[in-house]
């Protein structure tokens, strides 16, 4: 009998979305599925430990590990106008910030990547403080930091928190490389084999799929943890995020990782399974 594949995933909505046909079993697994919920930040660590066969990562944080991994084609988060906010309690100049106390949701991530690669081209550098991504806006907030780079569904609230926004960094992105913002994919580990990359990105395209055609489906799953998300919230973040790259990254969606890859330091070689 084979052992359960370990799986890592965010409790978000667009991760629990996509996975909740493979999580329920909807969509079998020979062998079963060991399933992980963590902040992004925490699945960044556990797959630079390789601690799991199957884990949702930082596009950034990938470029740490792809000697032992390869990612998979579906099931990631990518698209335009998705990007990671810099926000602070009121309007400053991007200038201002150096010397600053910015909070980022995490040293592995694609916004800290981002963030950095902004500053870096203004000639700003500000300290930079890890905090859980859903504390920043507290964090901006009670002027325990100056700004904040927050993602998910801070995006959607961030304005009736009594917050503006400095910067969009996926627009920055998108107008520097004319490509689609990488924020998250699905990485499994090379030692599987072709044959189980092939077979498991084709179960979270059709759990995808399943949730695509039943949206009704997911939504306990979805809401159990995605705790006191607003039920609207909850919606506006699966479009958001859930987009036609989550079933296939295509060509654009292949160069921009890649190019996104080599900015955190990927040497190159195969970043994809075969499509």
């Amino acid at each position: 009998m084979k052992s359960p594949l370990r799986i890592g995933y965010s409790p978000c909505p667009n991760d629990t979305f996509i996975f909740h046909g493979l999580a329920s079993g909807a969509v079998d697994w020979p062998g079963g599925l060991d399933v992980t919920l963590a902040d992004v930040e925490r699945l960044n660590g556990l797959a630079a430990d390789g601690a799991l066969d199957v884990v949702k990562v930082s596009v950034a944080a990938a470029a740490e590990i792809l000697d032992d991994y390869v990612l998979l084609r579906a099931g990631g988060a990518m698209g335009y106008g998705v990007g990671p906010l810099l926000v602070a309690r009121e309007e400053r100049p991007l200038e201002s910030l150096d010397g600053a106390s910015v909070a980022i949701p995490g040293r592995r991530t694609t916004a800290n990547l981002l963030f950095g690669l902004c500053c870096h081209e203004a000639g700003v550098a500000a300290m930079r403080e890890e905090m859980i991504f859903d504390e920043i806006m507290d964090g901006v907030l009670s002027g325990g930091v100056d700004a904040g780079v927050i993602i998910h569904e801070g995006r959607f609230t961030f304005r009736e928190r009594g917050l503006v926004s400095l910067m969009d960094l996926g627009s920055w992105w998108e107008d520097r490389t004319g490509l689609p913002i990488p924020l998250g994919g699905i990485a499994i580990r090379r030692s599987l084999g072709e044959e189980t990359a092939q077979a498991m990105n084709a179960a979270i395209r059709a759990s995808l799929t399943l949730a695509r055609e039943n949206p009704a489906s997911p939504w306990e799953y979805v809401q159990q943890h995605a705790q006191e998300m607003d039920d609207a919230v909850i919606r506006r973040h699966i479009e958001t995020f859930v987009t036609d790259y989550s079933l296939d990254v295509g060509e654009a969606g292949e160069r921009g990782v890649e190019r996104l890859l080599a900015e955190a330091g990927w040497s190159g070689g195969k970043a994809f399974i075969t499509r």
